[in-house]
């Protein structure tokens, strides 16, 4: 990329982001409208972020001397630091960012969940990353702070890995820029964690031959744990889905808000895969139920036939944490951006600028996210990373 223009920055200001213009100069564009200067510089072997000031207050040419004088002063032996007060978005710490996120969360999301992962990260990521800002902080710190729990620990390891990318994703300006991308630049940098254990969740890799095993079976509970995995749904949501709620011609499925967790109605896109699964449902549809998945008294199978159905396959794993699959590849295997795979899953919005600025369900974009999940699973997509359209 070439250097930045005066004309150019004015057009960039309005496009939340992160704009290097060389040598070091970054601009950082927060939301339309907000956004800073910040010098990144190597130093000791060590990379470090300072901010120089606002881009409002100064121009291109000011901020490339505010650029050079940070290189100045370190070759000096001078603190940069000292030369400016710094933006706070810039100097957050790791562990003041993951306050605001957990409180910015609560009434969200359960207290058991939060207390949860308050509780993780106090063990697992604050001891190696919260006295640290949250700019300075890359795949390789967070692969470090990983390594001893990424095999031994493997589902709190990944359930601390997305905690640790949505407190950044909140936090930093770039995030619409880097969500999609660092989940799985961490994993590049970590062993294969064991095929065998007590997963929570079953690694993405492992979904394809684990639905293999499972499309022979013509049970009802097995054929609504194929339908949880194709639309990364809620146990609850798949059990209670009634017919009068599917549209098998628009191929949508739209759940009731007073059947879902953050009480919003919310439409899943159904995939070519998951219609054939609805298709097999009906050929056994039993009558005088409204229910898709019906049990012997024709009302909604409970959650241990779900279980039942994974125990008799000697799995490890819960139908919920399949959800844990499917963003996880989300994160990994396509460039999807992490708030349309989280509308996928319908988990609120984390980030505050998100949040104000959001204005559709990304159903779209959705449909296109869960085909591809659905091409996946049934062992239909190639392994390469799936590029979606911007």
């Amino acid at each position: 990329m070439g250097k930045l223009s005066a004309a150019g920055v004015k057009a960039l200001l309005e496009k939340p982001g992160r704009y290097s213009d060389g040598d070091g100069l970054i601009l950082f564009v927060r939301s339309p409208g907000q956004a800073s200067w910040v010098a990144r510089v190597q130093h000791n072997g060590k990379r470090r972020d300072y901010g120089i000031g606002s881009a409002k207050l100064f121009k291109l040419t000011e901020a490339r001397d505010r650029a050079w004088e940070v290189r100045r002063a370190l070759a000096d032996g001078r603190d940069p630091r000292t030369l400016w007060k710094q933006p706070e978005a810039l100097v957050i710490t790791f562990r003041d960012a993951a306050d605001k996120f957990l409180d910015h969360r609560e009434g969200k999301v359960g207290g058991k969940r939060l207390k949860q992962g308050s509780s993780q990260l106090t063990a697992y990521a604050f001891p190696a990353l919260g006295r640290l800002q949250v700019q300075s902080i890359d795949a390789d710190r967070i692969a470090d702070c990983l390594r001893p729990i990424w095999t031994t620990k493997p589902e709190v390891a990944r359930q601390v890995r997305r905690l640790i990318v949505d407190i950044l994703s909140y936090a930093r300006p770039d995030a619409g820029h880097f969500e999609a991308t660092l989940t799985k630049a961490i994993g590049q940098r970590l062993p294969k964690q064991p095929a065998k254990g007590n997963f929570g969740a079953l690694p993405y890799q492992d979904v394809p031959a684990f639905m293999e095993r499972l499309e022979p079976k013509t049970g009802i509970a097995a054929l609504a744990l194929r339908l949880l995995i194709l639309c990364a749904s809620r146990s609850g949501e798949i059990r209670g889905a009634t017919w009068d709620e599917i549209d098998l011609e628009r191929a949508v499925w739209t759940i009731p808000a007073e059947r879902m967790k953050m009480r919003k109605p919310h439409r899943v896109p159904l995939s070519g895969q998951a219609l054939a699964v609805l298709q097999r449902a009906a050929e056994v549809r039993r009558t005088g139920s409204k229910h898709v998945f019906p049990n012997g008294k024709g009302v909604a199978l409970s959650d241990m036939a779900l279980t039942k159905t994974l125990r008799d396959m000697k799995m490890d794993c819960t139908a919920h944490g399949f959800r844990s699959s499917f963003r996880d590849w989300a994160a990994e295997q396509t460039s999807v951006a992490g708030e349309i795979a989280e509308a996928a899953l319908a988990h609120a919005v984390s980030n505050a600028v998100e949040a104000a600025y959001k204005r559709t369900d990304f159903f779209d974009r959705r449909r296109e996210l869960m085909n591809a999940w659905g091409r996946f699973a049934n062992g239909e997509g190639s392994a390469e990373v799936v590029k979606l359209k911007a």
